[in-house]
């Protein structure tokens, strides 16, 4: 197997997605219990960003985003 520039983008797409997700919805679970609107704007936030690691993850698994070759 040939390492490229394809393959490492890939594996740091995955691995940041791992670490990004853990981070967020470990915070999201933390933070759950607090009141008052700039809790709930910060709840929201991080529920995203956790929602755009795993989409990073995909992406980086192949999973979503894939478009075959022309002509395949």
């Amino acid at each position: 197997m040939l390492v490229n520039a394809q393959l490492i983008e890939r594996f740091g797409a995955v691995v940041a997605g791992i670490a990004v997700a853990v981070v967020a919805f470990y915070a999201l679970y933390k933070d759950w219990q607090a009141t008052g609107v700039e809790n709930q704007v910060f709840k929201l936030m991080l529920a995203l960003l956790g929602l755009g690691a795993v989409l990073a993850l995909l992406a980086g698994l192949n999973v979503i985003g894939f478009t075959p070759p022309k002509g395949a």
